[in-house]
């Protein structure tokens, strides 16, 4: 069953990012001029300002950079209380903000290895695909 999620961003990239992730891969832009990897999605590199951007295939993994507890209902009975969020610094480098998946704060540390994986959600657009991180 699905798990009812605040809305996505939508739009162009967006969109693209989004499709990957219904297949099960975590794809980031990436420039082909220099190399750069862009998170979140941009219509031009931040570091040389081209945009020949192609979607590049992440490795999935990474390690815990931080994390943050949330105790205020900022979705309106959406969430459960208290939800957590954690920052993960990606193999190839950028940082993803997403939510741990089988794994609780009291057992997250800094540098802790993670891995992606995707599990079922719906927003008001519909059912998608969203990335979260699981111990390694």
């Amino acid at each position: 069953m699905a798990e009812k999620r605040p809305d996505r961003t939508l739009g162009p990239g967006h969109d693209t990012f989004w499709e990957w992730t219904a297949r099960g891969e975590l794809r980031l832009q990436s420039c082909t001029a220099c190399g750069e990897i862009a998170w979140p999605v941009v219509k031009a590199c931040e570091a040389c300002g081209s945009a020949e951007l192609e979607w590049a295939r992440m490795s999935g993994r990474g390690a815990l950079a931080s994390w943050c507890t949330f105790e205020r209902d900022y979705y309106r009975g959406l969430l459960p209380l208290p939800w957590d969020t954690i920052l993960v610094e990606l193999e190839e480098g950028p940082l993803f903000i997403a939510n741990p998946h089988g794994f609780a704060r009291e057992e997250m540390t800094v540098g802790m290895p993670v891995e992606v994986t995707f599990i079922p959600c719906e927003d008001q657009a519909g059912t998608f695909m969203l990335p979260v991180f699981r111990k390694a």
